[in-house]
């Protein structure tokens, strides 16, 4: 769960830290207060995009910390798969965030956004304020019963963009192998001209690596042999050249040795420093040697090079590269030389994979419809719980003409929310109001299957009032008990219910506005209330009844 959040220099927090507790974590606050502010610098934590606007003071950084409790023997074995490994059971993401910038981090390791990410995703999942619209959007339908029965979902559909790629491979050669005799013949003379190209220059891999190589020393030959030659004078030549003057030291060290043996270690040195010199000059004339070379041969090699480079330029790769590309033409020559073997094959090759395809879209298939139906009699449970009494939920499928890599699937959930309607697509039944609820049930079946820490919900409750109102407090009570809640409201039914009661308010401080957190007594819950019961006149009647509203939560708690 969601232990502390520290915010620093984002929009109007200037510095504001909060300790998060077990079950429902209630945020409330007037409009305009900072309340969304809180969510979105903990989707940033989470490696969301950062508006330019978000900065509260440009020229110093803003920083968004985490720190999250693992608390189950899965969240450990999906964090060390990405070794990552708790401190005091303890993970921390935090993003530091600069002009132009961020960096991100787990435990003080430096991480990529998108490790980020992933890593975030084990702990929270954050339902923004217009999230309900995606239940419009069908292709986010199977991506939820997706999400839900991922454990075998996942690895069939791994297993089918696999096989899907080769067939599509597959078919685009099959689509692409309709020729004629003169198309084919034109093929065939391009194909042969090209390999026999390759074959003639007679490459080698490496080869042009060391002609480069050679030719630039030939380019330099003439400055290289004078300054070898010089270097050879100072160690070997007449007069003062280090070979002389070393075989002078050794003359004099000699003359010691006839009356002090003590000296005879460094004679020696001496002498095996002539004797590398001796060595050092033999290579130095073996490399003036070498560098010795005639115009044809220069020349040869300059041609050569042009050759080569002339053939990776014109096949776009290096020399394997061109060799490879030779093996495939001559394997494309076989296949125009004897071409309706080759459709016959390519079309057996089509039709296997064909048949491999659609059996994993229909095993894919069939697995769904088992996930489909236990997520929506879950989802239909808790809509019941969330004041839908006569609704129906499910989900249609039907099927696609072609598969494709998510398989054979076009399905999208279905809805009745009066008795004797029929089943219709949400986008023809649900107002906002109901999609809100509809998401809160979804969310609330997902997170349990996926044990998810954390629900964050940035008012969940759009277009909610009354009794569902209170239906909507009751199920977050529900969800609270089994995962951490932490949610924004401007409903008291739903902030009545909170564990932990939080006020986001804004003040003015030197000339500047803030925006400040912080938990409330059970008092101030009961005032924080009133304001939200009875707007700019809070009477003593509108507090009772705020009093009231506190102490059936209380009840219904229980």
């Amino acid at each position: 769960m969601l232990v502390n959040l520290h915010v620093k220099n984002l929009a109007l927090i200037e510095e504001a830290e909060v300790d998060f507790a077990k079950g429902l974590n209630i945020l409330t606050g007037e409009t305009g207060a900072g309340k969304s502010i809180i969510v979105g610098s903990m989707n940033l934590a989470l490696g969301e995009k950062i508006p330019k606007e978000m900065l509260r003071d440009n020229d110093a950084p803003a920083l968004v910390e985490m720190i999250f409790s693992v608390d189950t023997e899965e969240q450990k074995r999906q964090l060390e798969e990405m070794d990552i490994y708790p401190e005091n059971d303890e993970v921390i993401l935090s993003r530091r965030i600069m002009a132009g910038r961020s960096v991100a981090r787990v435990n003080g390791e430096t991480v990529s956004v998108n490790q980020l990410k992933q890593i975030a995703g084990i702990f929270v999942d954050i339902y923004g304020q217009h999230e309900h619209q995606t239940l419009l959007n069908k292709k986010k339908h199977l991506e939820l019963v997706d999400a839900y029965g991922h454990d075998e979902i996942d690895s069939i559909k791994s297993q089918l963009s696999s096989v899907f790629k080769e067939y599509k491979e597959v078919k685009a050669l099959k689509e692409d192998s309709v020729l004629d005799d003169s198309a084919k013949n034109r093929e065939l003379d391009l194909l042969e001209h090209e390999i026999n190209e390759i074959r003639m220059a007679n490459l080698t891999v490496g080869e042009d690596e060391e002609l480069e190589k050679i030719y630039r020393r030939m380019q330099n030959g003439n400055k290289a042999a004078k300054a070898a030659g010089v270097a050879l004078q100072y160690l070997s030549g007449d007069g003062e050249s280090a070979s002389d003057l070393i075989g002078r030291s050794i003359r004099e060290l000699s003359y010691i040795e006839g009356f002090d043996d003590s000296i005879g270690a460094i004679s020696n040195q001496v002498r095996q420093l002539e004797d590398m010199i001796h060595g050092t000059c033999r290579e130095l004339a073996d490399y003036l040697d070498d560098l010795e070379f005639s115009e044809e041969e220069f020349y040869e090699t300059e041609k050569r090079l042009d050759v080569i480079n002339r053939l990776k330029d014109k096949y776009h790769c290096n020399l394997e590269g061109v060799l490879k590309q030779c093996e495939e033409k001559e394997i494309r020559v076989q296949q125009l030389l004897d071409y309706e073997e080759y459709l016959k094959t390519l079309d057996v090759k089509y039709q296997k994979l064909r048949t491999e395809v659609l059996d994993i879209c229909k095993e894919l298939t069939n697995i769904r419809r088992k996930y489909s139906a236990q997520l929506t009699f879950k989802v239909t449970q808790a809509l019941i719980d969330l004041n839908f009494l006569d609704v129906k939920f499910d989900m249609a499928f039907h099927e696609l003409s072609e598969p494709t890599n998510n398989g054979l699937d076009d399905a999208q959930f279905i809805i009745s929310v009066n008795p004797g309607e029929p089943l219709k697509p949400l986008d023809h039944v649900a107002s906002g109001g109901e999609l809100s609820r509809i998401m809160l049930a979804m969310k609330s079946v997902l997170a349990e299957n996926d044990k998810i820490g954390t629900l964050i919900f940035d008012e969940i409750d759009t277009g909610i009032s009354g009794r569902t109102a209170q239906m909507v407090s009751e199920k977050m009570n529900d969800i609270g008990r089994h995962t951490q809640v932490i949610s924004i409201t401007h409903l008291p039914q739903i902030a009545a219910m909170a564990d932990l009661h939080f006020l986001i308010e804004k003040t003015v401080e030197n000339q500047s506005t803030i925006s400040n957190i912080r938990p409330l007594s059970e008092d101030e819950s009961v005032m924080e209330l009133a304001r939200m019961l009875g707007g700019v006149s809070i009477t003593e009647t509108v507090v009772n009844n705020a009093r009231e509203m506190k102490e059936l939560a209380k009840i219904s708690k229980h």
